[in-house]
């Protein structure tokens, strides 16, 4: 009888191997939703704190910003791990004359970087921010920059962003 107890313990505890990674993706997914969802209470809080708050509320709010931030780019960076295939392109052929460099914010592009053969459309499978108007995520190397078309000045950059 206690052999039969033991292995009926042993079997509700154990979880099939196939069904562990849809678990795991599924409760990520879902976790990266609420840390968005906190970090827009905690940015609307900063600005309540700002316009009616005294300086200890404003600076209690911005710890609450800051670490709500951490939180959600601790999601993205825990879902681009366990999701690499997403992230593994194949390799990049620039323009002619490519030659690739680091780049940052300000970084202004010549015309052929960032024409649309080099556009990330499917930024949502990224986990990439919507681009605002006159603005694309475009590829560069295994980085991906937020690019503004009119003028070609890089507005935000991800180093190493592809595998």
């Amino acid at each position: 009888m206690r052999k039969f107890i033991m292995a009926a313990l042993a079997a509700s505890t154990m979880v099939p191997a196939f069904m562990i990674p849809v678990a795991a993706q599924a409760q990520s997914a879902r976790e990266v939703r609420e840390s968005q969802r906190e970090l827009r209470r905690d940015q609307q809080d900063l600005r309540q704190a700002q316009r009616y708050g005294d300086r200890r509320d404003v600076r209690e709010a911005r710890r609450d910003v800051r670490d709500s931030r951490r939180e959600v780019r601790e999601d993205w960076r825990d879902y681009r791990r366990t999701h690499r295939d997403v992230y593994r392109r194949p390799a990049y052929a620039g323009p002619r004359g490519y030659q690739y460099r680091p780049i940052s914010v300000g970084h202004r592009f010549d015309r052929p970087y960032y024409g649309n053969q080099y556009w990330v459309n499917n930024y949502s499978n990224y986990r990439l921010p919507a681009p605002p108007r006159d603005a694309r995520w475009v590829r560069y190397g295994n980085d991906v920059a937020l690019v503004n078309i009119r003028n070609g000045r890089v507005m935000q950059v991800y180093n190493r962003f592809f595998w």
